[in-house]
């Protein structure tokens, strides 16, 4: 009988790389009837997998004599989620072997099932060695090339290595409640806990929220009887922390609906939702702005283990919306850029780009001060063990 958990972290494994489903969603729609300690397997298997991605392939194509891209879809996703296990869990290799296996022989594919039993005894004599004979950086590591010399341009090689290595690891689990819950961080208002009660989250008491992101929600410094520009709101974890009367924007209609029914869910009223492009909104006057702009998402690799996969950088796009942002609010308003990555094509060279003046952050918040450019904000998962997030505070011409 094949492990429920491991079932579901192969299932979880089909849709992202098959039909291009976000894990977390594929997981959370597949997860339903598991008990937590089988949930909490399959999500560390399924996470796993798919964060692993590069490095399982190098190993299979190695070990298994054959490409990964000439196996049946079966095939490849049950040797990827037995690899994983293998190099990364306790699990003993039978159990792993025989698990992958059935699953193959589940998927109608008897013939490949030979193949697949004698590639798991393969990798569980050889892949854990594999590993950790590769030389340190990007295949090691799973990550596109792109990615880490990015970071090492930015950083350092030795630091990139610090942070591809912090963001393979579960990101700890911080909350927004306006009660004391957990552990209190240097974050007012964020509170790290050791699990999330689903039903406390449906019941509007509290919302999973990374220090990192509640840190670019404070910064705006809103106020009670100010008109507040939220320019790319969804989900709506910052709009809820703002004062005032905020209009949030959102694009996208799907995603402005989930904003309203979590605003609604908070207790929320300050909060007016438009579905709409920022770049176009017909309005103007407002005191201040967050602009959390869409991004490369590198500081969020650890939250969302498929992106790195499918990752971008934005750069002209994220300078068109702090100008829309811009050219709608009052002269001497404040805006504060934010972005989830960490790439400085998108993080200083926009605020450079867009020659507003810069109100420094680093005296306020010195623990996050950005080690090259002390006026802006920097929060990283290898230097403080949350989300990375890169945040500016600039002002409108008076």
């Amino acid at each position: 009988m094949i492990s429920p958990a491991r079932r579901v972290a192969y299932k979880v494994v089909r849709r992202v790389f098959e039909d291009g489903a976000y894990a977390d969603r594929a997981f959370a729609s597949m997860s339903g009837e598991l008990d937590p300690r089988d949930r909490a397997l399959a999500q560390r298997i399924a996470y796993g997998t798919v964060q692993r991605l590069r490095t399982l392939d190098h190993g299979i194509d190695t070990l298994g004599r054959r490409p990964v891209r000439k196996l049946d879809p079966p095939v490849v996703a049950a040797l990827r989620i037995a690899a994983y296990q293998l190099a990364w869990s306790e699990s003993p290799a039978h159990a792993v072997a025989d698990d992958s296996v059935e699953l193959v022989r589940a998927a109608g594919l008897e013939r490949a099932v030979s193949f697949t039993n004698a590639v798991c005894r393969r990798l569980a004599e050889g892949f854990p060695a594999l590993v950790s004979s590769l030389p340190d950086g990007a295949l090691k590591e799973s990550y596109p090339d792109w990615i880490f010399d990015i970071w090492a341009r930015d950083w350092s090689f030795e630091e990139a290595l610090e942070l591809a290595r912090a963001q393979n690891e579960p990101p700890e689990l911080v909350v927004r409640s306006p009660e004391p819950i957990g552990e209190l961080t240097d974050v007012p208002g964020a509170y790290r806990v050791d699990r999330i009660d689903p039903a406390e989250i449906a019941a509007g008491h509290l919302w999973p929220m990374s220090r990192g992101s509640q840190l670019a929600a404070l910064v705006v410094g809103s106020r009670d009887g100010e008109r507040i520009l939220d320019a790319c709101a969804a989900p709506g974890g910052k709009a809820a922390m703002l004062h005032g009367d905020v209009t949030a924007v959102e694009l996208h209609p799907g995603r402005s609906r989930e904003l309203e029914e979590n605003l609604a869910r908070l207790g929320v009223t300050n909060v007016r939702v438009v579905n709409a492009d920022v770049r176009a909104l017909d309005e103007s006057g407002f005191d201040r702005a967050l602009v959390d702009a869409p991004c490369s998402g590198l500081g969020v690799l650890a939250r969302r283990p498929d992106l790195r996969w499918r990752s971008a950088p934005l750069p002209e796009l994220q300078l068109e919306l702090l100008r829309a942002a811009a050219s709608r609010c009052k002269p001497g308003a404040t805006i504060v850029y934010s972005v989830c990555t960490l790439n400085a094509d998108e993080n200083e060279a926009i605020v450079d780009a867009l020659g507003l003046e810069v109100v420094p952050l680093g005296e306020e918040w010195p623990q996050f001060a950005h080690p090259k450019r002390p006026e802006f904000l920097l929060t990283t998962p290898h230097r403080h063990h949350t989300s990375g997030f890169f945040i500016a505070r600039l002002v409108t011409p008076s």
